[in-house]
């Protein structure tokens, strides 16, 4: 079996400043687009059999710098709607909430998405991916949360366990198998 190699998108003013970004369509910074750059050195010489992204404009220039313009668009890939919450930062919610909210143990409101939601696209996504497999390794671009919740489930996890995986901006992550029992190879690794 191939693997599975995971791309967060560069980083944004938002996601510098600690700001939940969802569907809010925010471009990569300077420092966001030389961090594609180095990604695309990361990955150079490496062919894929399925090469996906969100549509997003931060992830897609983030393939596109990488090196991978054709990548095919898939809607399972944007990120988490945080609903009321989009634009805030943690600090700001706790505040407002007055408790230490998260947003893997406690949600977003309406019309944001509850977690099991995002483990379904989440899901499909992996079945997209383990039906390329075959053929050879995968490549997502997405962001921080859904790719969370989505090696969480590559290894059976809850989704919620996305909550212990950090990751940074445009940073890579590989799934892959060993004993034939789905493992994360490797995790939050910063292209040098």
């Amino acid at each position: 079996m191939g693997e599975v190699v995971l791309v967060r998108h560069g980083q944004t003013e938002w996601s510098r400043d600690g700001k939940h970004t969802g569907s809010t369509d925010v471009p990569l910074t300077p420092e966001g687009e030389a961090q594609a750059s180095a990604v695309g050195g990361a990955l150079h010489g490496r062919t894929f059999a399925l090469v996906l992204t969100s549509p997003l404009s931060r992830a897609r220039r983030t393939a596109h710098l990488a090196g991978f313009a054709g990548a095919l668009l898939d809607t399972d890939l944007s990120e988490w709607d945080y609903g009321g919450y989009e634009g805030l930062t943690t600090a700001e919610i706790r505040g407002a909430l007055g408790h230490p909210w998260t947003v893997f143990a406690d949600g977003v409101p309406p019309p944001g998405e509850a977690l099991a939601q995002v483990g379904a696209r989440a899901d499909r996504v992996l079945a997209r991916a383990r039906a390329a497999l075959g053929e050879g390794d995968v490549l997502l671009f997405s962001h921080g949360h859904l790719l969370r919740v989505l090696a969480a489930r590559w290894v059976g996890a809850d989704p919620g366990f996305g909550a212990h995986l950090a990751l940074g901006t445009a940073t890579m992550g590989r799934l892959g198998a060993e004993h034939d029992q789905p493992v994360i190879q490797e995790w939050n690794r910063t292209p040098s």
